[in-house]
């Protein structure tokens, strides 16, 4: 396929060469048969001659070297089309939203703070110390997941609430941690309450269920940040209430990074917009609490 085109390109190209050419010679034949018929009619000089031919000389020799050109010229006019599309093509995100596009890196930002990634460029700092310089175990004990579909392991309640401290949680801890995220009343309504078996991935319990073991299991380490990955996207309405209500009590005391879509989510608002070294100058509540993240 790719010699036969290579012959069929070939080819032209030598057409287009022979024309160019012959057009050259034929300028000349032309232009001397023209002048010995004026100049036997004695309507012209030889001198008047040879400076038309000068002049149709270079005319054609420029024709004659443009053509060289086209294969070039061809190829230019195709990528103009292509850069003009790309150039005028009406883009899928729009650049002033202030909500980032699901895929443009939210979740990729919690799995940043965590290390399952680090940065290849720049670096990111807690309390002034670059997160990578960091003992990975302390660090994660330090944090507390809740994610959009939590994994529950095919084991009793108390044990997957148990997983979230690295040693064993007390009885008492884990019941602290379920009392805070709204789970302990719904955990003793089972026949087996805290030795009840959630199954594969937690298929025995509910979507608001399952959220709050989740809650629990985050909390019941006690971790200073808390991290919240569109913990209430997958709900139904009802279940979404109990749950935020459980996330807001979590969050009191606590650093909390949440990505959400849902404004009931956040429950904030823009306090302050400008650069982080302009914020820091200025006397506002991000200084406030910037100063308090170092004491």
């Amino acid at each position: 396929m790719f010699y036969g085109k290579g012959i069929q390109q070939g080819f032209r190209s030598g057409i287009g060469f022979g024309v160019s050419s012959s057009l050259l010679f034929l300028m000349y034949a032309a232009t001397f048969y023209a002048g010995d018929r004026l100049v036997e009619a004695q309507k012209t000089t030889f001198a008047d001659v040879f400076r038309v031919f000068y002049v149709t000389t270079l005319a054609t020799f420029a024709v004659y070297q443009s053509s060289s050109f086209a294969p070039d010229t061809g190829k230019a006019m195709s990528s103009a089309v292509l850069v003009f599309a790309i150039l005028n093509r009406k883009s899928e995100i729009d650049p002033n939203d202030e909500s980032g596009e699901s895929g443009s890196g939210k979740s990729t930002v919690i799995s940043l703070l965590q290390r399952f990634y680090n940065p290849d460029s720049g670096a990111i700092i807690l309390d002034g110390v670059e997160l990578q310089k960091n003992q990975l175990k302390w660090l994660r004990l330090q944090m507390g997941l809740v994610s959009q579909e939590p994994v529950l392991f095919n084991d009793t309640i108390r044990a997957n609430i148990s997983y979230g401290k690295d040693d064993q949680a007390s009885e008492t801890e884990i019941i602290a941690a379920s009392d805070l995220a709204n789970a302990h009343e719904f955990i003793c309504g089972f026949h087996q309450g805290y030795d009840t078996v959630v199954g594969e991935r937690g298929i025995e319990l509910s979507g608001g269920h399952k959220q709050r073991v989740a809650i629990a299991r985050a909390i019941v380490k006690s971790p200073k940040i808390l991290l919240l990955d569109e913990a209430t996207s997958a709900l139904d309405a009802k279940s979404e209430r109990v749950v935020q209500d459980a996330l807001d009590k979590v969050m009191v005391n606590r650093t909390s990074v949440v990505v959400a879509h849902s404004v009931s989510t956040i429950k904030g608002v823009i306090v302050d917009k400008e650069k982080h070294e302009d914020l820091i100058n200025i006397q506002g509540r991000i200084l406030r609490i910037f100063g308090c993240t170092f004491t």
